[in-house]
């Protein structure tokens, strides 16, 4: 007997409706002793209480880029409105900006040059909690992590509540942001890669930052790791 394709994508489990649609797994871990907000885009946000894990399907046909940091001492309505102290992103839960510095970011391009994905964790935008973007699946196992004391140590003109800023952020000058020309590393971005050795401190710090997987690989963030 010939069965009607519709009748066959309904009798197909959920599960495997859904690993079909959705080939790339992101998960994120709050392993931090307090709560966090955590934020992707694209992806929105949501609550983790310590221990806690959120997971975030993407489409395996990309290409796809996007970012992943957390939000700190937040408060949010019943409607998904208010604030948070570090990495806000207009003042909504589900995030559809890029959030306000300080936070330290993990960014990640899925199946872009070359075909293969790229990721890598940024002070670019500052720092806000400890982090490591670990790649979990197709033999690739190369972690990068930023966990040194940036706030306990943070140089005090990058000071401020919640976090420690990168010099761009604040001096916005060509010195810091590499607005044009050859552009070299500063004592201030030193502070943050000697910290955070893999780190991306500083706009042209690709070849020490930057970190290749094979499509279709799975990743897994974790705050405080």
């Amino acid at each position: 007997m010939n069965t009607p394709k519709s009748i066959i994508l309904i009798l197909l489990p959920l599960p495997l409706l859904f690993l079909q649609t959705h080939a790339i797994i992101f998960t994120i871990q709050n392993n931090c002793p307090y709560t966090l907000w955590p934020a992707a885009v694209p992806g929105g946000g949501r609550r983790l209480d310590r221990g806690q894990t959120w997971t975030l399907p993407f489409p395996s046909n990309g290409p796809h880029l996007a970012k992943i940091w957390a939000r700190t001492n937040c408060t949010f309505d019943a409607s998904g409105r208010g604030r948070c102290q570090t990495g806000d992103c207009n003042g909504q839960l589900q995030c559809q900006a890029y959030g306000s510095a300080p936070h330290t970011l993990a960014e990640y391009g899925l199946n872009t040059f070359s075909h293969k994905d790229y990721y890598d964790v940024s002070v670019m935008e500052g720092f806000n909690v400890p982090i490591e973007f670990r790649p979990i699946t197709n033999g690739c196992t190369r972690p990068v992590r930023c966990s040194g004391d940036i706030i306990g140590q943070c140089p005090s003109q990058l000071r401020t509540p919640g976090g420690c800023h990168n010099p761009c952020t604040v001096f916005k000058t060509t010195q810091y942001c590499c607005h044009s020309g050859p552009c070299n590393p500063t004592n201030l971005s030193r502070f943050f890669k000697t910290r955070c050795r893999d780190a991306f401190t500083y706009p042209e710090d690709d070849p020490t930052s930057t970190f290749i997987c094979a499509p279709g690989t799975n990743y897994r963030v974790v705050f405080c790791p």
